[in-house]
């Protein structure tokens, strides 16, 4: 689907948000791993949604070596916390851009929690600063994210990369036939919109064992599985920082809902200033926002504030149909 038609859209989907009774069963989704200090990033997304009056609660997909401290303090937030056994590939695929990136296939674990009808998932080095609830009301049937940008040196290895082709700017550098057909459309898999399904989940899991090793592991995988039904989204769904020096004619900060802190030093609750870009105006800008965010004592959770932040019809709905009363984790589950 050309972008135009999807951004047509998303405002289609807001513009019939969230109608008195039309609540359906939906959550935010992030992933948790081992006892570092990524549970800040999981806190501030918490406080962040509930900042912008998201009436949809927050699940945290933990696997089994996040300690109880944590996941203690996700609950305190209002996350429900759901353990996940790891996802890992054969044991010959490690051939990853970062060697972290193979525990990052436990998140194929979230197309199991068919108690939603529908998820965004996003990761816990997202802040959202703007209330988009109304991505729940996309079409079905579709797996919604933003393009992501080939400028950076970790797509060295790529065709596109060596020719200078970015989707984000197809027109500067232009596909050369004699290369063959131009690749599918690339998402960046820190942001998706998606509908739980376990048929999805089982055949997710099997094809995984027989893939070929890629770069960047689940990502990439996902682009492959999904590319029939991929439809992009705007970037202000899902700013990756390095865009504001590679496409900076495609970002304006003032209409960007969701910032990506995954560019190198970038991440708010560690930030030195010491790496490249660091030191930008407008990646301090954001990370002083991420941080008043974190340490704003008035958006922790309280049951209190939760009701408030609910519009009275659609309070029974939320507690309901959301996921249940969401200051209370589920039990962990494989």
């Amino acid at each position: 689907m050309a972008p135009e038609i999807a951004n047509a859209a998303v405002r289609q989907a807001s513009s019939g948000l969230s109608k008195a009774g039309s609540l359906q069963s939906r959550a935010f989704v992030t992933f948790l791993a081992g006892d570092g200090d990524y549970v800040k990033g999981v806190v501030g997304l918490a406080k962040g949604l509930r900042k912008v009056d998201s009436v949809y609660p927050l699940v945290v997909a933990v696997l089994p070596d996040v300690p109880a401290e944590h996941r203690r303090i996700l609950v305190e937030q209002g996350c429900i916390v759901r353990e996940i056994e790891p996802v890992y590939p054969p044991e010959n695929q490690t051939q990853f851009a970062m060697a972290y990136y193979v525990i990052n296939y436990s998140k194929l674990r979230i197309w199991e929690f068919v108690e939603y009808s529908k998820m965004i998932y996003l990761d816990g080095d997202i802040q959202v600063f703007d209330n988009i609830d109304h991505l729940f009301d996309l079409e079905n049937g579709y797996f919604y994210a933003v393009m992501d940008c080939f400028c950076e040196k970790t797509w060295s290895h790529t065709t596109q990369y060596k020719i200078g082709y970015c989707q984000q700017c197809p027109e500067k550098v232009q596909w050369p036939k004699h290369v063959g057909p131009k690749p599918s459309l690339y998402f960046n898999a820190g942001m998706f919109v998606f509908e739980p399904s376990l048929p999805i989940y089982h055949d997710l899991l099997h094809i995984l064992k027989i893939t070929p090793p890629t770069p960047f592991a689940e990502q990439d995988f996902l682009n492959m599985f999904f590319k029939d039904i991929y439809r992009p989204i705007p970037n202000v769904y899902n700013l990756v920082l390095a865009m504001l020096w590679r496409h900076p004619e495609n970002v304006n900060l003032e209409e960007v809902k969701v910032v990506h802190y995954c560019a190198a030093g970038s991440k708010p609750w560690r930030y030195t200033g010491q790496e490249a870009n660091m030191q930008r105006e407008d990646i301090k800008m954001l990370v002083k926002k991420w941080t008043e965010i974190y340490e704003d004592e008035t958006l922790d959770y309280t049951f209190d504030s939760a009701v408030q932040a609910v519009p009275e019809k659609q309070l029974t709905a939320v507690l309901t149909d959301a996921g249940g009363v969401h200051f209370i984790a589920t039990p962990p589950t494989a």
